[in-house]
């Protein structure tokens, strides 16, 4: 049997996304069998990002600087401007390397059932930042919900007034996906943003 304190860690990790209670005690047996090598890393680790965590006050994302490395960084494109939901979506996006300008983190997505308005998000903030007069194109990464899809629609309605292009990630058949597997949605989307073989 664990003493409370192993406990409470072990209660601590299970809280963690995709961590369960059992995958938090193997967590934990882990730690405390390797002591040196992880649990001493892991908490000078932790106790740094704490001291230092900071969320950026030009785009939102998370990082230890404020503004953050993404915004300070000079070889992005400031001309355009990606916006995502969360940091989550911000850290996938940049991790593919695909896009080489800035983004935006609203910090959620319109939800007349969670009570999530429009003062709730960044929205003001991304709209001063097109305002600026410095961004040509702004890409609406929204995720393809139903709640994303009207927040897309919204801030694309907000943002027409500006001298900007509005453009959308594409939806549709994932790489490698069979056309059985697929839900109705995400073939109909497919279809809608079919185009002409080359």
């Amino acid at each position: 049997m664990a003493s409370v304190e192993i406990d409470q860690l072990t209660n601590a990790l299970a809280r963690l996304p995709g961590l369960g209670p059992r995958s938090a005690r193997r967590a934990v047996l882990h730690l405390l069998k390797k002591r040196e090598g992880t649990l001493v890393p892991l908490l000078r680790a932790l106790e740094t990002v704490d001291a230092k965590l900071a969320t950026c006050s030009i785009c939102g994302n998370v990082d230890t600087s404020d503004p953050c490395g993404v915004c300070t960084d000079v070889k992005r494109d400031a001309r355009s401007l990606c916006v995502v939901e969360e940091v989550s979506d911000l850290w996938a996006l940049d991790r593919s390397r695909l896009f080489p300008g800035r983004f935006h983190v609203l910090g959620g997505r319109l939800s007349a059932l969670d009570g999530v308005r429009p003062e709730d998000l960044g929205i003001d903030t991304l709209i001063g930042r097109v305002a600026g007069g410095e961004v040509d194109e702004v890409v609406l990464a929204m995720n393809a919900t139903l709640e994303g899809q009207t927040t897309a629609h919204y801030l694309s309605e907000r943002l027409e007034s500006f001298p900007v292009r509005i453009t959308q990630l594409a939806h549709g058949l994932p790489v490698g996906g069979e056309l059985d597997y697929l839900d109705e949605g995400t073939l109909a989307q497919a279809l809608r943003a079919r185009r002409p073989v080359a």
